[in-house]
This record gives C-alpha cells, structure tokens and sequence, in this order.
C-alpha cells in the first residue's frame, strides 16, 4: 500500500484534492492582470517574485459559477513539466496523507470532457475528495499557451 499527501482546497461545496509534489506554494488571492483573448477561466497573470504566473479560476474552469473571494480564497502555485499556474480556490483547508486504498476510479457517470482531469475519488470518512490530475489540466492547450 503506498500513500501520497494531497492539499485539500475547496471550490463551492466540493473538496478537491491535488498531489502536494506538484504544489510549489499557497499565497493570498491578488488582482491579476488581464491578458487579452485569454480563455474564458484565466483571470490573467500575477508577478510572483518576478516569475510572470498565468491564473486559472478553478470554478468557471469545471463549469462552476464563481464565489465571492473572501479573506479565505487563494491562489495555489503549482506546476508540471516546468510550467507553473495559479489556481483561485476558495479555501485551502488541509495537508492530508492519502492512501491509495482510499481513491476509487472516476465514476463512469463523470466521464465527460473534464472528467480527463480527474485522477480519482478520495474517501475521507463520509467526505470524498475530487483528486485533480495537473499534468492532464496542464495538458490543455488553452492553459500551454498562456503557461509558456
């Protein structure tokens, strides 16, 4: 049985989950800078300690609508490949440490366009976590274009 931490973040009423390997850092939501004819989900770029950073908002990314930022919403660094992108999540809530006898396959009802994205379900109790598979979310030419 082998085991993996994932930071679990919060966009609505869902948890999320992303393999903390691929998470570089956790900031505070700032403003970004729009990037003309970007995709409908980026809100555009910050400037991390002189790294240009596109930003993805996780919601309107998965179809969800957007909810208020707040002092809890933040912009999770993380990358693959090289690239890195911020993702608005409403909350970060934890660090936990998964095993992989805790993750289903993603439900054959989900297997939709974004359901590529999805690396499995977590049971955490009676909660379940969507693990978000980066390296698929970053595949996304939309996301290359503006991660290059």
């Amino acid at each position: 049985m082998s085991e993996f931490q994932a930071v679990i973040c919060q966009l609505g009423d869902e948890s999320y989950g992303l393999d903390i390997g691929s998470v570089y850092e956790i900031i505070r939501f700032q403003e970004c800078t729009a990037v003309p004819a970007s995709p409908r989900f980026v809100d555009g770029v910050i400037n991390l300690r002189g790294r240009i950073i596109p930003v993805m908002d996780m919601a309107s990314r998965f179809g969800q609508r957007r909810s208020e930022t707040t002092k809890s919403t933040r912009i999770i660094v993380a990358g693959t490949n090289g690239r890195r992108v911020g993702l608005v999540v409403d909350a970060v809530t934890e660090v936990l440490m998964l095993s992989d006898d805790a993750v289903e396959p993603t439900p054959e009802v989900a297997s939709g366009y974004d359901a590529a994205y999805i690396r499995g379900i977590a049971k955490l109790g009676e909660e379940l976590v969507i693990l978000l598979d980066l390296r698929a979310l970053f595949g996304d030419q939309e996301v290359q274009t503006q991660a290059a």
